[in-house]
């Protein structure tokens, strides 16, 4: 038979990448600022509001590379 979709969500491993998790943090205590962030196979996208938010992080990309410690390409979007 077929399941419900909670019997399904409940199987499933829900939890983000460390990587999200750095960078949500990195914008919250530098910044204060919230963002949505989309993983892909090879980048990070990163979507803040405001284009004066995304310049200065701009400033600060390679460091936030570091602190993830991945080989995937971090992109600035402004929504």
């Amino acid at each position: 038979m077929s399941e419900s979709l909670g019997d399904v969500l409940s199987k499933k491993n829900l939890r983000e990448p460390a990587e999200i998790l750095i960078i949500r943090t990195f914008l919250h205590e530098n910044f204060q600022a919230d963002c949505k962030i989309t993983s892909q196979q090879n980048q990070i996208v990163i979507a803040v509001k405001g284009s004066s938010l995304a310049g200065t992080i701009r400033m600060r990309l390679h460091e936030l590379q570091e602190l993830c410690q991945t080989e995937k390409r971090l992109i600035l979007r402004i929504y």
